[in-house]
């Protein structure tokens, strides 16, 4: 893994040929290779995102590139340099005075509210060249495990016809199109001295429904039921029953989504990381959801 840092350092004009430049991993990731660049003249500080192995397969590097200056622009991201965009290796300004999110950081009311502000910001900006449903990465991923020969979950066949299900009752719905993130893993947040919450890693963003990126979001934080109704609020201003039933059936299917990307993983992946038991558990969690009482009640109220 180091010969690719060091050719893209060699290679990149704004590490001037490695002239004065110090590199070391940084932690976190489960996708990419990820670097810290550091100029010893205190000139430059960076981090240099690595394309994984087989990640050309979901990820439009284009369209992530899309996304993060649009992030960048609207204060929300940190800055994003050209020098290796055509190999897809993404460079932005480290941001050594801030920090990446725990799940306990969102404990904090204050810090939900900073990334309920955040998301809103996403939600504002203008609109990506890239459209990516969930239906789009479930079909996708599905389609993927198909040609890889990819291990399948055991009720496969039942965890699917409930995902279409959903996607039947959320497409006679409509779709509410807006910016997207797509992937809240806690390190995504970067938390700032004072509280303020950046996003990072735009490389799943696309234009999607914004009940995905908040129901997402609930999912991969545990928010017990009186926490999200306090962000729905947040958010929209108000609770209502149609919008409590698309935030809790888009967090259902981002399980399925991550479940079958998982499985892709296992295939081509070169990174340590047990993805089948990142699956697992995803699934665990959507047998949760559709198999409470309020499963079909919150289909008919979408």
């Amino acid at each position: 893994m180091e010969e690719t840092i060091e050719a893209a350092i060699l290679e990149a004009p704004l590490f001037r040929g490695g002239l004065g430049m110090v590199y070391g991993p940084v932690s976190g990731g489960i996708s990419n290779e990820n670097w810290r660049v550091t100029a010893t003249d205190g000139s430059g500080d960076w981090f240099v995102k690595v394309p994984g192995t087989g990640t050309e397969m979901f990820i439009d590097r284009i369209a992530a590139f899309d996304a993060a200056r649009k992030a960048a622009a609207a204060g929300l991201g940190p800055r994003v340099y050209e020098d290796l965009a055509h190999k897809g290796i993404e460079i932005n300004d480290f941001l050594p005075d801030r920090r990446p999110s725990t799940h306990s950081d969102f404990a904090d009311p204050a810090k939900r509210r900073a990334a309920i502000a955040a998301y809103r910001r996403m939600h504002g900006m203008p609109a990506l060249g890239l459209t990516k449903t969930v239906f789009d990465m479930i079909d996708e991923h599905a389609a993927q495990v198909a040609a890889l020969g990819a291990p399948h979950y055991r009720d496969e066949a039942w965890v699917m016809f409930n995902a279409d299900l959903a996607r039947q009752a959320l497409m006679a719905s409509g779709l509410d199109l807006v910016p997207s993130f797509n992937d809240p893993m806690p390190g995504n947040f970067m938390i700032g001295p004072d509280g303020s919450v950046m996003l990072i890693d735009y490389e799943y963003a696309s234009m999607n429904d914004r009940c995905y990126d908040l129901g997402i979001w609930f999912g991969e934080m545990f928010f017990p039921p009186e926490q999200e109704l306090e962000l729905i609020e947040a958010y929209f201003g108000e609770v209502r029953r149609d919008i409590v039933a698309r935030v809790t059936v888009h967090k259902a299917l981002a399980d399925v989504k991550w479940a079958l990307w998982s499985m892709v993983q296992l295939k081509v992946s070169r990174l340590d990381f047990d993805f089948h038991k990142y699956g697992v558990w995803k699934l665990m969690r959507f047998r949760q959801i559709t198999g409470h009482p309020d499963w079909p009640a919150h289909l008919r109220n979408l």
